[in-house]
């Protein structure tokens, strides 16, 4: 992981191109006689190269770059990347995915891939996910940087990158097939879970043991699968179980499979899941769950005298702390040792809030599909309701509560009183008032004073973007222009025709 922050900017149409020249000698990374043939640094500490089409945060990022002593050179697209010769000069290259000219970050990560195996590249975007994140390291980038950047971040991912080039050559890593279906249904931007994207992508072409841990309903199944999705195994079988939802006897049959005769009923031999996911990966759910006794390291049916050999990688996980299961002698040592070769800890949807409303239109969508019946609008006091509550079942919790909105949902809004009461009754000992229906109804007003009183609220959840309200509200936004006109009419005694209506509706 990069240590010492980078930034992705940029400047420079083409090589001698007078946009390049300029957008180069804005930023002062250069002479006039360097812009004339491309890139060409000056100074005599550590060169770094970026490239962002936009002129502010270009700017911005590499004055926060210079003031670690650093010579940065700006380019903002990746038709401008200079040849290996030139390449040779920077310790790091930083590069935003959109560039100009219709260019990427990954054009400009191949580019140099090719020119300059051993110059290492941080992509940075602002459209964090884990797709985005595999593919940049899949591809050979070094780091995945996500906006907004923070300056400590950035100065430390660019200084550890130039201090573990100084140590060794970076080698590309080989480019895995992707398989956005595996991988899609994990969400969220928030620092947490980039550092979640970024392990995987890490461990995933590899054979290692992982051991994934976090709460229940996280999500741990789908970052298992993303591993094998990105991995060499991904044309082999992927295999799951939930360790702590059999009894043992029959565990130990469904893991290793079974000899005829072995036991009662045991009419005919079986394999196991072992054999089952052979080439392939074996999820190992709630391992935490499993006896002593169940926690042998050989591999043999039950009944037979044979060990059996197969080509399999583990991949398990626990919602326990398994060294404290260790330190309880409910969990053997030496198969925690085995496991925790990685360690990709899932945080807590409390701890990842900023992906709540990200989450939220996920399952929307998801949920949309698969009932067959349109999305929903969502009205905004339900964002802030759900953005203040703990989530005891995590992801699996939210993906329920959304699902039952939308049942529960009319005129195509969800509203605060399509929430489950755990939800309603968290917000209001909390104080929240401002998603309460109650507190619109509590002195009993008639129905067109409550619609009113609703739609102010709407409103000022929007930022008074009307047509924003609009949509929440379910309703045309000249049809709430038309209302707010009639009502300033009616203050003066007027009464207007549609016609009138609809011209003072430009107006507004």
């Amino acid at each position: 992981m990069s240590q010492h922050g980078a930034a992705c900017l940029g400047g420079g149409a083409g090589p001698g191109g007078a946009k390049a020249a300029t957008l180069l000698r804005r930023g002062n990374a250069m002479t006039d006689e360097a812009a004339k043939v491309g890139i060409e640094g000056v100074g005599a500490g550590a060169h770094i190269l970026l490239f962002e089409d936009d002129d502010t945060l270009a700017g911005l990022l590499a004055r926060v770059l210079r003031t670690e002593g650093y010579h940065v050179d700006v380019l903002d697209t990746a038709e401008a990347v200079p040849p290996a010769g030139k390449l040779a000069r920077y310790d790091v290259v930083l590069s935003d995915i959109h560039l100009a000219n219709d260019t990427s970050g990954h054009d400009v990560l191949k580019r140099i891939r090719e020119a300059s195996p051993t110059t290492p590249v941080i992509l940075m975007t602002a459209y964090a996910d884990i797709e985005g994140a595999m593919n940049a390291v899949g591809e050979g980038a070094y780091d995945y940087l996500a906006k907004p950047i923070e300056p400590t971040e950035l100065k430390r991912m660019v200084g550890e990158a130039i201090e573990r080039r100084k140590l060794a050559k970076t080698e590309p890593a080989a480019p895995t097939r992707a398989d956005a279906q595996a991988v899609a249904q994990i969400v969220g931007t928030t620092p947490a879970m980039l550092t979640v994207y970024k392990t995987v992508a890490h461990v995933a072409p590899t054979t290692a043991t992982v051991l994934i841990v976090g709460e229940s309903g996280t999500g741990k199944e789908l970052v298992a699968r993303a591993i094998h999705a990105k991995s060499p195994r991904n044309n082999k079988p992927f295999v799951a179980i939930n360790c702590g939802a059999l009894p043992e006897s029959i565990l130990e049959s469904e893991l290793f499979g079974h000899e005829r005769g072995s036991f009662t009923g045991a009419s005919a031999q079986k394999r196991g899941l072992f054999e089952e996911a052979k080439g392939g990966t074996l999820f190992l759910d709630e391992i935490g769950e499993i006896s002593v006794k169940m926690q042998e390291a050989e591999i043999r049916r039950v009944g037979a005298a044979e060990t059996i050999k197969v080509d399999v990688r583990v991949v398990a996980a626990s919602n326990r702390d398994l060294k404290q299961e260790v330190a309880a002698g409910r969990f053997r040592e030496d198969l925690l040792f085995r496991l925790q070769v990685v360690t990709v800890v899932v945080p807590p949807v409390r701890e990842r809030r900023g992906d709540i409303p990200l989450l939220i239109k996920h399952f929307i969508m998801r949920h949309a599909d698969r009932l067959g019946r349109p999305a929903p609008h969502v009205a905004p006091e339900v964002f802030e309701m759900l953005e203040g509550y703990e989530f005891p079942g995590n992801v699996r919790e939210l993906s329920h509560i959304i699902e039952r909105a939308m049942l529960l949902a009319r005129e195509g809004v969800i509203t605060a009183t399509d929430l489950p009461p755990e939800v309603t009754k968290a917000w209001t000992s909390q104080g929240g008032t401002g998603g309460s229906m109650g507190s619109l109804a509590d002195d009993w007003p008639s129905l067109q004073v409550l619609e009113r009183r609703y739609i102010d609220r709407v409103l000022s959840r929007t930022g008074g973007n009307k047509t924003r309200a609009a949509e929440v509200l379910g309703i045309d936004r000249r049809t709430l222009n038309r209302m707010f006109a009639r009502e300033r009419a009616a203050a003066t005694g007027q009464q207007l025709t549609d016609e009138e209506l609809d011209a003072l509706d430009h107006e507004d």
